[in-house]
């Protein structure tokens, strides 16, 4: 046996599946095995694996047991010379084996071996290359000083950034996502420290490699795709926490006591310094916006109280405390408008925002409505502050906008304009599948491998891309994996590096699209979701709709309170809903009839109230509720908040 290939996945079904298909088109003239092996997936993986990949050994965890002891449980397995530690957001060429395998044959006192990996963009990832992390080059990277100075020998060790990106390289460290090793250096040096969870045990075994006599190679003569982040969220303060904790369980295995500990101080302090920045950052990203809003507001306020007093009333009326007091209350309820309107998330939504604005004006005129009298001003300046609050805050967002602020991106349906590479047949497939996602796009024809095959709405072919993006304005490159290989598609990426395209591949007989648009940010995928309750927008926009129903009710409660039986459970329900501890509508409620969909928080309503008069059994039930989470409306939920309203009080 020549080639061991081991995957460890966790709930990346979509990526696994494509990254499988590449490396059964690499592994093709090879004898070779593939291990996957799973730690406790819930997104489907394994079902995956067995119906479509039967010829893979797959090792199903029951539990997570982390990256070092999945591969162990794989190499102790695998009867190849070599073995691959291969992510499964990854993609390879077909001849990427052959190429690794060819160099190791020549280069006996290799021990180890990474590639050249480039991102979704065709962006190269400069952890294809890393140094040994000694206390002074962690101290260069984590405060940024081997950013500002990449070429320097000195400061640039992290990453090597001063070694040319194309040219063979001797390296201390190898990346996990794509790891090499010779079977008899894994037999010398240990398997993967199980100490290490998750990071830091590519960097532990890369070190054992070179202390036990061998080298350590950076290999660019072929090139993998890695949609980078895909397992885990790589800003996110634990990331940061756990990634520096294995750098501490590093220092103190294989540094002597003094510099251990140096390494250890230096990384406790780099933690704690990440988690200020990341805390005052979040703090500052949460209320500069509205603080700004209130500044625009209150300054309205100034030149309205004095406009009013001069045209009301001729003379000076309005006491101080207005404006110190009573207009930032005003202030707190548009603000809270917004806040649960949803008007303060990205991208900016300017419906959301004046919807926000209207129910806080509401609540102010009910509040008005009901104090004493000492404390009603003017509703023609509740009014007129109404109107200017709608104005000032859509045009600063209408004009941070057009000035290409960061995070001021408006919520405006763009269509995308795509093209699709490969030959006529699967090319139909795709644009099916793509119409079947939802995804609003305009296509703006297909692009035939070669000359053999131009089929219908063909613009092009392959050797003429860079000019089909240009004169045809495209946005995105969807590939084709059944008709174009791995290596088709990296050389086009590299290729087209300088352009702003997007691109996604097709597997063959897949219901998915994938691709990743950014070196910082995770796979996208467009997928056919059957669980349509699922999408991230769906969730927003059933959240959004309970508040403001909640708000309507709570509102109104001293009429509608009259209406039910369980005047303490109506109150009840409304407190839930806006606790976030239940949902006006949820599944239907018997045993065994939504255990595999998406989960919803309890409903006081739900889709069986659409049709009360019937009796309905667990097997309508069930299919209720799968065509409620499916195809998801508001208006559904409307439709079920009208017709089940007398059970609110539920």
């Amino acid at each position: 046996m020549e080639l061991s290939i081991i995957i460890v996945n966790y709930n990346v079904k979509h990526f696994l599946e494509q990254c499988l298909h590449s490396v059964l088109k690499a592994s093709k003239n090879i004898a070779s095995e593939i291990f996957v092996v799973d730690n406790n997936s819930v997104d489907g993986s394994s079902q995956l694996i067995r119906e479509k990949f039967p010829q893979i050994h797959f090792i199903e965890n029951k539990v997570n047991v982390g990256f070092s002891k999945a591969n162990n449980q794989a190499i102790q397995l695998s009867k190849g010379k070599y073995v691959l530690l291969l992510n499964p957001d990854t993609i390879v060429e077909e001849d990427t084996f052959s190429k690794i395998i060819n160099f190791m044959e020549s280069h006996p006192e290799a021990g180890g071996l990474g590639v050249k990996m480039i991102d979704g963009k065709g962006a190269f990832l400069p952890e294809s290359k890393r140094g040994l992390p000694t206390p002074w080059v962690a101290f260069y990277k984590m405060f940024g000083i081997s950013k500002l100075f990449p070429n320097s020998k000195k400061f640039g060790k992290y990453h090597l950034s001063y070694l040319n990106e194309n040219k063979i390289h001797e390296v201390d460290v190898l990346a996990g996502a794509f790891m090499l090793l010779r079977k008899e250096t894994i037999e010398k040096v240990g398997l993967l420290d199980e100490t290490f969870f998750m990071y830091g045990e590519d960097i532990d075994l890369s070190y054992r490699i070179t202390l036990g006599g061998y080298k350590n190679y950076y290999f660019p003569e072929t090139t993998i795709i890695h949609y980078k982040g895909e397992s885990t969220k790589k800003g996110s303060l634990n990331y940061v926490k756990v990634f520096y904790n294995a750098m501490i369980i590093f220092a103190h295995k294989h540094f002597s006591g003094g510099k251990a500990n140096v390494f250890s101080i230096l990384i406790h302090f780099a933690i704690y310094f990440h988690a200020f920045l990341t805390m005052t950052k979040r703090v500052f990203e949460k209320i500069y916006l509205p603080l700004f809003d209130a500044l625009l507001i209150f300054l309205g306020y100034l030149f309205l109280t004095s406009y009013w007093e001069n045209v009301r009333f001729e003379t000076g009326y309005y006491p101080p405390e207005f404006l110190q007091f009573i207009v930032p209350a005003y202030l707190l309820f548009w603000f809270f408008g917004i806040l649960f309107s949803g008007g303060y998330k990205k991208p900016v939504n300017l419906y959301k925002i004046s919807r926000g604005i209207l129910w806080g004006s509401i609540s102010i005129l009910l509040v008005y409505s009901l104090v004493d009298e000492r404390f009603r001003f003017s509703r023609a300046l509740i009014l007129l502050g109404s109107f200017w609050a709608v104005f000032i805050i859509l045009i600063s967002r209408i004009v941070f906008h057009w000035l290409k602020f960061k995070g001021f991106r408006l919520d405006i349906k763009k269509s995308k304009k795509i093209a699709i590479v490969g030959h006529s047949l699967e090319a139909k497939r795709v644009k099916r599948l793509l119409e079947a996602t939802q995804i609003q796009s305009e296509l703006a024809g297909f692009i035939a491998l070669d000359k053999t095959d131009k089929g219908e709405n063909y613009i092009g072919e392959l050797n003429q891309l860079t000019e089909i993006i240009r004169i045809n304005r495209i946005n995105e490159i969807i590939f084709c994996a059944e008709n174009i290989s791995s290596t088709q598609i990296i050389r086009a990426m590299l290729d087209l590096t300088q352009l702003d395209i997007d691109f996604k591949i097709a597997p063959p007989e897949s219901v998915s699209i994938i691709g990743s648009n950014s070196i910082h940010t995770a796979g996208d995928l467009y997928v056919v979701n059957v669980n349509a309750i699922s999408k991230t927008s769906n969730k927003r926009k059933k959240r959004s709709f309970d508040i403001e129903i909640a708000i309507i009710y709570l509102i109104f409660s001293p009429i509608f309170i009259w209406f039910f039986k369980q005047k303490s459970k109506f109150f009840s329900n409304i407190i839930n809903v806006l606790a976030g501890k239940k949902s006006w509508i949820g599944y239907i409620p018997e045993q065994n009839t939504f255990e595999n969909l998406p989960p919803l928080k309890d409903g006081v309503l739900h889709p069986g109230d659409l049709f009360a008069e019937l009796k309905l059994d667990n097997e309508k039930h069930a299919r209720l509720n799968m065509l409620y989470a499916k195809d998801y409306s508001l208006l559904t939920d409307a439709e079920i908040l009208f017709k089940g309203w007398k059970n609110l009080d539920r």
